[in-house]
């Protein structure tokens, strides 16, 4: 049996988790107030703080900090790399404390596995951080030179969808092509095939489908215009991009239980934003069957969206000639890390090396 440690930091909360291999014995959600978060200048700096409630949640509820065999980090923004587990090495932990592509929270799991680890003496990964870059060449190309497409999206959950997807038709990962659609506060609709996520419409970038808070595939010779307008900064613009779009601008909300309510009260704007939404999920789904010419074996939809039955029947009613659907509500990011670790830890893949 394999015990594991699972850290994900976010910005106002750290989610813990303990497994014996996948089974979670501990799930925990460490929540950090304004005040106690604004004291710190930057991201690392929240470090010791943060270790010690984690520390301090295990010793109430029993845990025995020696009990662990693997401690598990979210990675964050470091460069583009495939997916897969990383050994928290030295570079590794150079890039998480002075990251190449700009702070966030997930940059403190690595951190903080790294060194609850070392002082027990067990080893420290990450997995699939959200720069997983595994395009192929082509995907690339986005028609302006200057301007390389990239992925940054949600590769945990893509990806653990996958392999759930596989083991429930027993397949790898590898020999399955699946599109996967992640619906949450952004979205992501991924083309899975040999094993990694070869195209993606990223939800981080401004690609793809608006969503509660992100406009994304926006019309570019408009979106040119209102930045020069004059009427705006470069923040707000980045603001209305990410973060102030989508449901956001229409409706004032992102959370879509609040527009499902809107659409039940007769609310016709609200009903033509939720429409226009799935619209565009299911455009993305048909292009992303183009590129493998047709031969999925399954479209999944996963994330917090997914919870709406109303929603994932509408997209099915468009898509599913393409291929079946299934459905995987939610985001089980803390048993996504413990399967990576799990993974390595059993011998059935090797770590990879930052």
């Amino acid at each position: 049996m394999i015990r594991s440690l699972i850290i994900n930091p976010g910005s106002t909360s750290t989610k813990i988790g303990v497994f014996d291999d996948e089974n979670q014995i501990l799930d925990k959600t460490l929540r950090h107030s304004t005040e106690e978060i604004s004291q710190y200048p930057n991201i690392y700096s929240q470090k010791d703080f943060r270790k010690q409630l984690i520390l301090d949640a295990l010793k109430e509820e029993n845990i025995d900090i020696k009990s662990l065999n693997v401690c598990v980090g979210r990675g964050g923004l470091l460069k583009p790399i495939p997916g897969g587990t990383y050994e928290v090495t030295d570079a590794l932990l150079k890039d998480l404390i002075t990251p190449p592509q700009g702070e966030h929270a997930s940059n403190l799991g690595g951190i903080l596995a790294r060194e609850i680890g070392e002082s027990i003496g067990v080893k420290a990964f990450i997995v699939d951080p959200v720069v997983v870059d595994e395009l192929q060449p082509v995907a690339r190309i986005s028609g302006i030179p200057e301007i390389e497409r990239v992925s940054i999206d949600h590769p945990l959950n893509q990806k653990a969808m996958a392999r759930r997807y596989a083991k429930s038709v027993g397949k790898k990962y590898e020999d399955v092509n699946v599109i996967v659609v992640h619906m949450g506060g952004g979205t992501s609709c991924g083309v899975h095939h040999g094993g990694q996520m070869i195209d993606v419409y990223a939800a981080f970038n401004g690609d793809g489908a608006f969503s509660p808070e992100r406009a994304n595939g926006i019309p570019a010779l408009s979106l040119v215009q209102l930045c020069f307008s004059g009427k705006f900064t470069e923040a707000e613009m980045k603001k209305k991009i990410i973060g102030g779009g989508g449901f956001n601008a229409y409706l004032g909300t992102n959370d879509m239980r609040e527009v499902a309510k809107m659409v039940a009260e007769g609310n016709e704007k609200a009903k033509l934003v939720r429409d226009a939404f799935i619209y565009q999920i299911c455009k993305n789904i048909g292009a992303c069957a183009t590129v493998l010419k047709g031969h999925v074996d399954q479209i999944i939809l996963t994330g917090g969206i997914a919870y709406g039955q109303d929603v994932c029947d509408d997209i099915k009613a468009s898509v599913e000639w393409i291929a079946p659907v299934t459905v995987y509500a939610g985001e089980d990011e803390l048993l996504a890390l413990a399967q990576g670790a799990l993974r390595v830890m059993t011998g059935e893949e090797e770590a990879k090396i930052y």
